[in-house]
């Protein structure tokens, strides 16, 4: 059970990660200067104070050059990577010890990367479609529900794990559907 509220708890991290890469970061740190969890051997430097500075001033430098125009769009490519990278280690940190290392980095490389990954592909999609709509003027709109949204998802990752991951599964589906049934309207106009 430890293996899997570790994953649950690892999942909603990764996922935060696609919105804002340091914002999990930097409420891991938190919760492990408070006693909320114990990070994994190795990553006990998530509870230096001077760790969580740092994470919190990187945190207001990401969510501050999202406002920029045009900025944003470029830092989409940059936090693609980063998300991935992010996703695997805040899986990574959250893991018991239950498993063995590989198994704990290969499952930290395709859940948590992967998540990460997926969620941040989705808002740059957001992102390009509000940037072609609005010509950038909506942008700060969904820069502000992305931080939100990471804070959220990674309080609520530590307070009931499960259900993020239940909802995080529940919004793919809805999304997945819903791009199809876009592509399709799409393909075929007299289906309106």
């Amino acid at each position: 059970m430890e293996t899997s509220l570790g994953l649950c708890i690892g999942i909603g991290l990764s996922a935060a990660c696609g919105f804002r890469v340091f914002v999990p970061l930097l409420v891991m740190s938190i919760a492990a200067l408070i006693g909320w969890f114990e990070p994994m051997k190795g990553f006990e430097w998530l509870a230096l104070p001077s760790v969580c500075i740092a994470l919190g001033i990187a945190t207001l430098c990401e969510i501050a050059a999202y406002y920029i125009p045009w900025v944003d769009n470029a830092l989409d490519s940059i936090a693609t990577p980063a998300a991935m990278v992010a996703g695997t280690l805040s899986t990574m940190a959250v893991s018991s010890g239950e498993m063995s290392q590989f198994a704990a980095w290969a499952a930290a490389i395709i859940v948590g990367g992967g998540t990460a990954t997926a969620v941040q592909m989705s808002t740059v999609a957001v992102r390009g479609v509000s940037t072609a709509t609005t010509g950038g003027i909506a942008n700060p709109i969904v820069s502000t529900a992305e931080w939100i949204g990471a804070i959220l998802v990674s309080i609520l990752s530590f307070l009931v794990p499960v259900l993020v991951v239940i909802v995080g599964v529940i919004m793919m589906i809805w999304v997945v559907r819903w791009v199809r049934s876009k592509s399709k309207n799409k393909i075929n106009p007299s289906a309106l």
